[in-house]
């Protein structure tokens, strides 16, 4: 069945997958989960910069993690130099390591990162994955987790930026091919190879086909 193995079902019923998960319209504000280092390939810094100008350009508000340093203070700028609106969200330890970015729209410090995560994903309509460390890694397996238990229709787009994510994907299908996941979980998520991608998903997405259930956070 689509639900995990680790939740304890005693009346187990079986879970008709839709064949498409994404929502069309309506798309607001994305969040991007990217890393607080640059990585070692100059095609991931340029990749953030250009989302979050095309992000500023289509009149997207960005969502992130709040940094001021690596690809989150890249896409952050990116999208502030182009007139965009950019949220921050951040736990109060983190901002006061100063590592926060203080001159975004609007800058939301929480108690804590599981307030963090909820935060983003109650502001965001969409969610794109740029490459990044294990917070990355999280962040997106987290909001794919929340997806396949139906918690929400949003879409996510793993951004592969020059192979990055190659790795990820083929642990994916690992995890399928081993017996631990259906098929059909490749089916809430998109993966675009640059920005222009990216937007054609969303653009081209029809409506979800089942109800979420957000308040199963």
């Amino acid at each position: 069945m689509f639900l995990t193995d680790d939740i304890n079902i005693c009346n187990p019923v079986t879970i008709v997958l839709p064949k498409v998960l994404f929502l069309m319209k309506n798309i607001s504000s994305l969040c991007v989960f990217c890393g607080s280092r640059f990585g070692n390939d100059p095609a991931y810094e340029e990749t953030a910069r250009e989302l979050g100008a095309v992000i500023a350009d289509k009149g997207i508000r960005l969502v992130y993690g709040g940094g001021s340093i690596g690809l989150m203070g890249v896409v952050a700028n990116a999208v502030m130099e182009n007139g965009g609106e950019v949220i921050g969200v951040i736990p109060q330890f983190l901002d006061e390591m100063e590592i926060g970015k203080p001159d975004l729209t609007k800058l939301i410090i929480t108690n804590n990162m599981h307030d963090r995560k909820h935060k983003m994903f109650d502001l965001s309509d969409g969610f794109i994955s740029l490459p990044g460390g294990l917070g990355t890694l999280d962040e997106t397996f987290e909001i794919l987790t929340w997806k396949q238990l139906q918690v929400h229709t949003k879409p996510v787009i793993i951004l592969d930026v020059a192979g990055y994510w190659t790795e990820l994907l083929g642990l994916i299908d690992s995890v399928i091919s081993k017996g631990f996941a259906d098929q059909r979980i490749k089916g809430i998520y998109q993966v675009a190879h640059n920005t222009t991608e990216v937007f054609a998903f969303l653009d081209a997405a029809p409506e979800p086909q089942f109800k979420p259930y957000p308040d199963n956070l």
